[in-house]
């Protein structure tokens, strides 16, 4: 592996992501997973841009130019941004006449990833995208973290593994399946929740915790990169704990599940 300079001088904003992530080593070892989401989420939005699903394209689309945000790759960020900005507003003309800007910009993150760590070849690939599935019926006290970025996921295991079982779900829809086979213990103690998912988005995950009374006992917290006025109004006629921008650092989602935690203990 080179030195993290060698990033730093490809034009990756490297001091952001070490003030996100703590150290170099962590970052490094992030990197992997980085790379893994980037080449599925480039899969997947070729084929929601063919069948013109701009919904799930938006939600899509906006989750790599939060990850490439969090790992420094502002370029590909901004060209991201840009495709999340113009798909929801339905603009399928500019979509589709642009996928390749986004197509080549996630090569160049790709190629140099590969540059940078010699390390992450195509077998660690496969098996970072094959590793199991935490089991859907928990047995421990368990925190659910509901994001369609396996960066976030993997982050909260991280900080939490050695007090919780940390359960995961990449969207909405597989969300309300792990409610409804949790739902006769009181196995989750906390849920961080995305908004912006595909599949089944945040809101539509609150919705149904409140119409099935989930929400009485799990209580939730909300991590979203969009954090206008409108939003956070409309997250907080739920009744959720906290809400947490992105990007975020170690502390700061340390803090709000603790927090969401505490609330927990008193229910």
């Amino acid at each position: 592996m080179k030195d993290i300079e060698y990033l730093k001088k490809s034009g990756v904003d490297i001091q952001s992501s070490l003030d996100i992530f703590g150290s170099a080593d962590i970052y490094n070892e992030k990197l992997g997973e980085f790379l893994v989401g980037v080449h599925t989420k480039i899969k997947q939005l070729i084929v929601f841009m063919q069948k013109q699903d701009l919904m799930n394209y938006t939600s899509m689309v906006s989750s790599l130019a939060e990850d490439a945000n969090i790992y420094g790759f502002k370029e590909l960020a901004k060209v991201a941004q840009t495709h999340y900005d113009k798909s929801s507003k339905g603009d399928y003309y500019y979509i589709s006449g642009h996928i390749n800007d986004l197509i080549n910009e996630c090569n160049k993150v790709i190629i140099l990833i590969q540059e940078y760590s010699n390390e992450v070849e195509e077998d660690t690939i496969k098996k970072v995208e094959s590793k199991s599935k935490d089991s859907n019926a928990y047995t421990s006290n368990t925190i659910l973290v509901v994001d369609d970025s396996n960066i976030i996921r993997n982050f909260v295991q991280k900080i939490f593994s050695d007090s919780y079982n940390v359960g995961t779900a990449k969207d909405g829809k597989e969300a309300i399946q792990i409610l409804d086979e949790n739902k006769d213990n009181d196995y989750i103690k906390a849920m961080l929740l995305d908004l912006n998912m595909p599949k089944i988005d945040g809101f539509g995950v609150l919705e149904y915790m409140r119409q099935n009374d989930y929400l009485d006992k799990i209580p939730v917290s909300i991590i979203s990169g969009d954090c206008s006025k409108k939003t956070i109004d409309r997250a907080f006629t739920y009744d959720i704990v906290d809400m947490l921008g992105k990007p975020f650092n170690n502390s700061s989602v340390k803090s709000v599940i603790e927090k969401t935690l505490m609330v927990h203990s008193e229910k």
